[in-house]
């Protein structure tokens, strides 16, 4: 623009030149200024299993005395989208749901937030790191056979139970799950029009349930660490009172936070834990999470 201006000698030409010019320069600390004094803070983050989605709760504060418009949150490089607030009142904050993919199991950190703005012309993108150090943890995808395996040891603790697995008690249908047996299929059901549906028999159970890394089947410690999660998920489901053979019991996420350190198999050892029975009432994700540093 400004060779077309300079070598035709056109008014017009300058004119526009020097006009764009001058809201771009003047652009440059109105951005700026726009997230100077934006303060993010994370709160905590649930944990998830691999192939889910993180949900990352940011609050965005403006410390000014003005409003502030057009902020994108961001978490960098994590493969997430941006959340946009279009307008922060002055003193007020602002709340966002980040969300991103989990892609394997394992602790990790969210050590920074990314607040941009484009305002006011869209044409300069101002940004602002902010350092926040947020751990979170995901668990192991639950895959593999969802029937539970049959532990029948005895303890001071162990009361009978009914049990969902297999046995001759017809107990009704529930949802099919990719990984189970085709021959659970209510293929009757289906020849009907209706939805894919597993058949359920319940069995007389005695006592808890002990679940051992060691004896999980499988090619590799993955494998093994998805399975283990699916039968802590599915004793949840019979409300079955499990324990990790080897970690403290209780929950269903103590029993997942034991299996992330297992490494090869044999845990602790210690026959107190093993013998605590687990209550549904008290959460589950401590199971799960112990998959979750299993090497």
């Amino acid at each position: 623009m400004w060779y077309a201006a300079s070598s035709q000698n056109n008014a017009a030409a300058y004119l526009l030149f020097f006009t764009l010019s001058s809201l771009f320069i003047v652009s440059i600390p109105h951005a700026l200024l726009n997230i100077a004094s934006l303060k993010a803070t994370t709160e905590s983050v649930k944990p998830t299993f691999a192939g889910d989605e993180v949900s990352l709760p940011v609050e965005v504060t403006n410390q000014s005395g003005k409003p502030r418009y057009g902020v994108r949150v961001q978490v960098p490089d994590s493969g997430g989208d941006e959340q946009a607030v279009d307008e922060i009142a002055a003193g007020r904050a602002a709340r966002v749901l980040i969300r991103f993919p989990a892609r394997a199991r394992g602790e990790y950190e969210v050590k920074r937030l990314c607040l941009a703005s484009a305002f006011p012309l869209g044409v300069l993108r101002a940004t602002k790191r902010i350092n926040c150090h947020q751990r979170f943890l995901v668990y192991p995808k639950p895959e593999g056979d969802p029937r539970l395996p049959r532990d029948r040891a005895r303890s001071a603790y162990n009361r009978p139970r009914t049990e969902l697995g297999e046995g001759d008690d017809f107990a009704g249908v529930r949802p099919y799950e990719i990984g189970q047996s085709q021959r659970q299929i209510d293929w009757k059901a289906v020849a009907r029009g209706h939805p894919l549906m597993t058949k359920q028999y319940t069995t007389e159970a005695t006592g808890a349930l002990y679940l051992d890394f060691a004896a999980v089947p499988g090619d590799d410690t993955e494998t093994r660490l998805a399975q283990l999660a699916l039968w802590i998920i599915e004793a949840e489901r019979a409300r079955r009172s499990y324990c990790l053979r080897g970690r403290c019991s209780g929950s269903r996420r103590r029993c997942c936070l034991s299996c992330r350190r297992c490494s090869t198999g044999s845990l602790c050892g210690c026959r107190r834990c093993c013998y605590r029975q687990s209550r549904p009432s008290f959460g589950w994700s401590h199971a799960v999470t112990g998959c979750v540093f299993s090497r």
